[in-house]
């Protein structure tokens, strides 16, 4: 699914219609904080997966 210009247009109109012109900055700037918010977490998941691995195979390890 591609998004070209005309639709992302469209898009940007609607959520200028919505939330108007002076709340468009305020709810980009929350927007990004989500995304950033999101991002920390699937970060956390991923090391939090990778630690268990690694005991998990150090542990294998020991009991050769």
């Amino acid at each position: 699914m591609n998004l070209g210009l005309p639709e992302l247009l469209v898009i940007f109109l609607v959520v200028l219609l919505v939330f108007g012109a002076k709340r468009l900055p305020e709810l980009a700037k929350s927007f990004g904080k989500a995304i950033q918010s999101f991002k920390k977490g699937m970060k956390d998941v991923t090391d939090e997966v990778s630690s268990s691995e690694e005991e998990l195979s150090e542990k294998k390890e020991e009991d050769k």
